[in-house]
């Protein structure tokens, strides 16, 4: 296909990352089995470390940057996908070291295709993307670990951010009572909006010191990581469970063995990126049913492409919320 297009591809140079809107051709992307044309894609914590080269996530240079893409099947040569068919292709290697949803051409191996699930949109597919992906697969995790709206209160960490936020909405549709954690006090109003029944300042939290403090959390949903999930380890009811999805505070936490031992918590990881294609498309199956928010024109916006490297220096000072959508359709 000889068709050009913009693409948003990552250089490394004098040793820095450097991203530019290029002009690009199918013939120049990493090998798959399925061309789609790109409606939307959208900005993820992971995309932000790799154009910004704060995290050393990309694998090769230059990349088309972008884990996320949604649009239509222009070719295809495996015979699960045909043209016109409207897919979601996230994770995996795409925008890592295979050329990723930064563009309005993505080719993907079909082994990391989606087709796009019923009573869902392209754009909110995208709205959703790997932020509502990890929310999504967050819950179902943490439903399979005995978490029920019975149990009591559930926690979200960091909520304003992209995957928070659409955790919020998320358990609030299901029936849980929702307590958000931010260190953003002046968007408590936001955060209640989505459902939230009460908001606490992270400014003001008095973590403790002890092995076990006051059980306070039937469930926890965690992007921040630090000290924070630290502290949630010490507040957990008996048999809690948390979730953990993000770094945003930190990679290191310090707990005891105490709280697993004695009241039985759970702490379980949250991989997207190579998460089994039955769970996966599970998970796509119930953010188009149950698990989809009630408000995503609320936490989502569109932005340009040329827009995303100032937007992802923003998400990294954690100056941002929601998500945003990278529109490439008309």
């Amino acid at each position: 296909m000889s068709e050009r297009f913009e693409a948003l591809r990552v250089f490394e140079e004098s040793g820095k990352s450097v991203a530019r809107v290029v002009d690009a051709s199918v013939d120049e992307l990493s090998p798959g089995e399925v061309v789609i044309r790109t409606a939307y894609s959208s900005v993820n914590y992971k995309d932000a470390l790799a154009l910004t080269g704060a995290g050393k996530v990309l694998r090769r240079f230059p990349c088309i940057a972008g884990i996320d893409a949604a649009g239509t099947v222009a070719a295809s040569s495996d015979p699960r996908f045909k043209a016109g068919d409207e897919v979601i292709a996230t994770s995996y290697d795409l925008g890592v070291s295979h050329d990723g949803g930064l563009a309005a051409m993505v080719r993907a191996k079909a082994d990391w295709v989606v087709p796009l699930p019923g009573g869902l949109s392209l754009f909110e597919a995208m709205a959703l993307g790997t932020a509502g992906y990890t929310a999504g697969l967050a819950i179902e995790l943490a439903e399979k670990n005995d978490m029920a709206p019975s149990r009591g209160a559930v926690l979200v960490n960091g909520a304003t951010g992209g995957v928070a936020s659409l955790c919020i909405d998320m358990l609030a549709r299901l029936g849980y009572r929702v307590t958000a954690l931010t260190g953003k006090a002046n968007e408590a109003a936001y955060l209640q909006s989505l459902g939230a029944t009460e908001v606490l300042d992270r400014g003001r939290l008095d973590m403790g010191s002890r092995p076990l403090e006051k059980p306070l959390w039937a469930a926890a949903f965690d992007s921040v990581g630090g000290e924070q999930l630290g502290w949630l380890t010490r507040t957990m009811q008996q048999n809690g469970v948390i979730a953990s999805f993000g770094n945003a505070g930190g990679i290191e936490f310090k707990t005891t063995v105490l709280p697993f031992i004695l009241r039985g918590v759970r702490l379980i990881g949250v991989d997207t990126g190579y998460t089994p294609m039955p769970l996966r498309r599970k998970v796509w199956e119930r953010l188009a049913a149950d698990l989809k928010p009630a408000h995503l024109d609320a936490i989502a916006h569109t932005i340009r492409l040329g827009d995303v490297p100032a937007y992802c220096e923003r998400m990294l000072k954690a100056g941002i919320r929601g998500r945003a959508v990278v529109a490439f359709a008309d």
